[in-house]
């Protein structure tokens, strides 16, 4: 098995360049034509000559032309990942969303709209609880049987 690891490291940066290469934009590209260092790296692969070229000298490393980093965030700046509760630009985002300017009138309404909906919410449970009283027993009548008829004569 170990001596698969060769081939298959070279195989890896192989395929890791081709991509590279294709996934360049032209305008970061030195010396030769993209197409040119396309068919370099197929060609010469085997051997790593084709690979090892383009990654030492065919693209552009460092700033990138339009002055920003590699996994630059807003602003051209390099950031780090932060978690959303503690990204202030994330929670503002939240409260944008979710406080839009109301006036006073607006509150009022909400307020109102809630006591309603209390008041409905409040109905319709008793409502509920009247109706499972109701059946609770009816289920005793069934299983006791209906108390204002006298017990069965014997006889």
């Amino acid at each position: 098995m170990l001596r698969y690891l060769p081939f298959l490291l070279v195989l890896a940066l192989w395929i890791y360049a081709f991509i590279d290469c294709l996934n360049t934009p032209e305008s970061q590209v030195r010396g030769l034509p993209k197409v040119v260092w396309v068919i370099i790296i197929l060609l010469f692969g085997e051997v790593l000559v084709g690979p090892v070229a383009w990654l030492a000298a065919g693209k552009v490393r460092g700033p990138r032309p339009d002055g920003s980093a590699p996994f630059a965030g807003r602003g051209g700046r390099r950031t780090q990942w932060v978690a959303p509760d503690d990204n202030p630009e994330f929670l503002k985002s939240l409260k944008d969303e979710t406080a839009p300017a109301k006036d006073a009138a607006d509150a009022k309404d909400a307020k109102g709209a809630e006591s309603a909906e209390s008041a409905e919410d409040s109905a319709r449970l008793k409502d509920w609880e009247a109706d499972l009283r109701r059946r609770e027993e009816e289920l005793r009548r069934k299983e006791n049987g209906p108390e204002d008829t006298p017990p069965p004569a014997k006889g």
